[in-house]
Formats: C-alpha cells, sequence, structure tokens
C-alpha cells in the first residue's frame, strides 16, 4: 500500500518557521534533524496521518506552479472543517490571504507563510466525489 507520509515545505528561517507553523496551523513538532542548509523539523496534524516537514533552504522556492498565463496552482491544499472561522483567526492574526471565493460549490482561499510561500485553504462539499466520505467508498472498493 501506498500513500502520502509528508508534505515538504521549503524555508529560510527554520527556527521563525517552526514557530509560526505552530502558531497558525496548530502542527505539533516531532523532531528536528540535521545541520545548516537542509536542516528541518517534522510535525504531526492534530487530526491528520500526513505529517508536514519544514526544510531550510538558501533561498526562497515556490509552493505552486503555473497552469497558464497569469493562473498558478498550489502543489497541494489544506482541508478545514470551519473555512470561515479559519480565516477569521488568520486574518486576526495578521497573516496575508486573498479573499474567500465559491469554487464549484467549494469554498477557498490562500494564505502566505513567511516566506511568502502561497497555501491554498478549502472546505469539503457533501456529494462532492472528492469528499472524504466519498474517497473512503472508494477505497473500500478497491484492490490495489
Amino acid at each position: 500500500m501506498i500513500r502520502i507520509g509528508s508534505v515538504f515545505i521549503p524555508v529560510t528561517n527554520l527556527v521563525k518557521a517552526i514557530a509560526w507553523y505552530e502558531k497558525h496551523l496548530g502542527v505539533q513538532k516531532i523532531e528536528e534533524w540535521g545541520d545548516g542548509v537542509g536542516k528541518g523539523a517534522g510535525f504531526y496534524f492534530p487530526n491528520s496521518p500526513t505529517q508536514l516537514g519544514l526544510v531550510q533552504v538558501e533561498s526562497a522556492t515556490s509552493t505552486e506552479f503555473q497552469v497558464k498565463g497569469e493562473h498558478r496552482n498550489s502543489y497541494f491544499n489544506f482541508l478545514v472543517e470551519d473555512i470561515h472561522d479559519f480565516y477569521r483567526k488568520l486574518n486576526d492574526a495578521g497573516v496575508e490571504t486573498t479573499e474567500l471565493e465559491d469554487f464549484g460549490g467549494m469554498t477557498c482561499f490562500d494564505f502566505y507563510d513567511l516566506n511568502g510561500n502561497p497555501f491554498s485553504v478549502v472546505n469539503e462539499v457533501k456529494n462532492s466525489p472528492f469528499h472524504s466520505d466519498e474517497i473512503k467508498k472508494l477505497q473500500a472498493q478497491a484492490e490495489f
């Protein structure tokens, strides 16, 4: 069986990034590793098996890719139960965000970390083929 274990994010100041991610995303540090460039820290989310890793780099590296023209897309998104509450908390804490948008029945927005890394946040939509309950049904039917 294969699954995503960790998502890694490039940061230029690991110490500041650790504090920022703990404060704003509620992740809990597991352990730090390495020295200099390439050192990092691993985190877990209180309610998800996927882990998050911060890796110190010499210069900022984008966490998104260009689709066409000015349209860009994040490599991954964060899923939240109450997107309006999470949006308010980030804004109240002074985190830079885009406006809330409706996208195919889903609500979404982007926010930016200390390095200007953009991240997408979405909420789940009942009856969507991408809703976690629907994915669990597909997983139960699949044979790998």
